[in-house]
């Protein structure tokens, strides 16, 4: 049965992430829509002010005869609207142009203000009128003479760096906003392993007496009972010895546990060897494979991974079923795979790589920490572990990847 309270509570934590992205998408959108209409509204009053400007260097050209005050008003109107425009004929011949770059022109007959008969740098300019036929529609304007000029403009440098200034203000936020989560996180994750690693050794510390306890009386019933070689109590012997084991995991936890060079097969053979009398006798287990293959492993650890495979593989299994285990030599690229299949209920596709997540679970007690720790477990041995296949009402197939020469840079566990 699926654990209710923990899938909500996942589903839930879900939930708040996408709310959460949907929350920042809207604010980005919304920015991105406002800017956009101040950036229409300000290129139709650049345009507005382009033709003022073209209109008004039409009058100063069309109109010779008018009194010198209307001319200079006429002046003061155009050389107040700063838009860099081109002013060409109908041939594309350039005839005036304002708001560029001074330092491109080479002045030589300056005959007025708009810088008629000014020799220019004609790549600069060529360039320009370039990018201004490419930025806006041409403003025409038709002589008296017959001529026709065509006015282009292009955005102010005002304009041009509103364009982009939310996608750099957005992009800054998007930048802080990752970096001040994967902060918390780390502080998060940094206090949760401490109260982990806190619990987990305290846990083995209390069960430290005990354990001694019962390995003590158990020598006494043998003693007292002349029973050196009973069956029991020899299984008892074990599994006080397992939990010996279990309780020097936890002690370990937070610490960095040495790897060694070991033969895989026998190791995962001694714990089938354990873990199969402890189930139910409908359940077969079956080891195949290289038996000869190393790796670098530490064996409480590996124990334990191999341990919370089999748990689950048998959880899986309801009534009656077949667990194997297959090692395989991959000797192209030097690595061991160890394939854990079970004949269960299998595992839907969209849960393959949520069930590695803290806090899944679909058993109805449970935690969700035990896969979570397993691939923990198997990374800090440098390996891969994956849900390989699976097939609902058939059985699921989890691979183990190791290297089997590697030089090793262990992490805490």
């Amino acid at each position: 049965m699926v654990n209710k309270e923990h899938l909500y509570q996942y589903n839930n934590k879900q939930r708040w992430k996408v709310l959460l992205f949907l929350f920042a998408a809207c604010i980005a959108a919304a920015s991105l829509f406002y800017t956009n209409h101040l950036v229409k509204s300000l290129s139709r009053s650049e345009r507005t002010k382009a033709e003022v400007w073209a209109m008004s260097t039409k009058s100063i050209i069309s109109m010779p005869d008018v009194d010198d005050e209307f001319i200079s008003f006429v002046y003061a109107v155009r050389d107040s609207l700063s838009t860099p425009a081109i002013i060409t004929d109908s041939a594309h011949n350039i005839i005036f142009w304002r708001d560029l770059d001074e330092t491109k022109t080479n002045v030589k007959n300056q005959t007025d203000s708009a810088h008629r008969g000014l020799q220019y740098d004609p790549v600069y300019f060529q360039k320009q009128l370039e990018a201004m036929q490419e930025n806006h529609d041409p403003i025409s304007l038709h002589l008296e003479t017959g001529e026709e000029w065509l006015v282009y403009y292009r955005d102010s440098d005002a304009l041009r760096q509103l364009r982009i200034f939310p996608y750099v203000q957005l992009s800054l936020i998007a930048i802080f906003l990752i970096i001040a989560y994967t902060v918390f996180n780390s502080i998060k994750k940094s206090e949760q392993n401490l109260v982990w690693v806190g619990m987990a050794k305290e846990a083995a510390h209390q069960l430290g007496t005990p354990i001694s306890s019962l390995m003590g009386w158990l020598e006494l019933v043998r003693t007292k009972y002349e029973a050196q070689d009973d069956s029991i109590l020899n299984e008892m012997e074990r599994d006080v010895k397992r939990l010996e084991i279990v309780a020097d995991r936890f002690s370990k936890i937070g610490s960095i546990p040495s790897l060694t060079s070991h033969v895989v097969y026998p190791v995962i053979q001694d714990y089938i060897n354990y873990f199969k009398v402890r189930t139910s006798e409908k359940i077969q287990f079956e080891l195949t494979g290289d038996q000869s293959l190393e790796a670098k492993i530490n064996i409480q650890l590996f124990d334990w991974i191999i341990e919370n495979l089999l748990k689950n593989a048998v959880n899986a299994i309801e009534s009656e079923g077949k667990i194997t285990v297959n090692i395989i030599d991959n000797i192209a690229k030097e690595e061991i795979f160890i394939d854990i299949s079970d004949t269960g209920k299998g595992i839907p596709k969209s849960n393959f790589d949520t069930i590695f997540q803290p806090g899944f679970t679909t058993r109805k007690r449970g935690w969700g920490l035990g896969l979570s720790l397993t691939k923990r477990m198997v990374e800090y041995h440098q390996g891969h572990i994956f849900v390989k296949e699976s097939e609902i009402g058939k059985g699921t197939t989890f691979r183990i990847i190791l290297k089997s020469n590697l030089k090793y840079e262990p992490t805490e566990v």
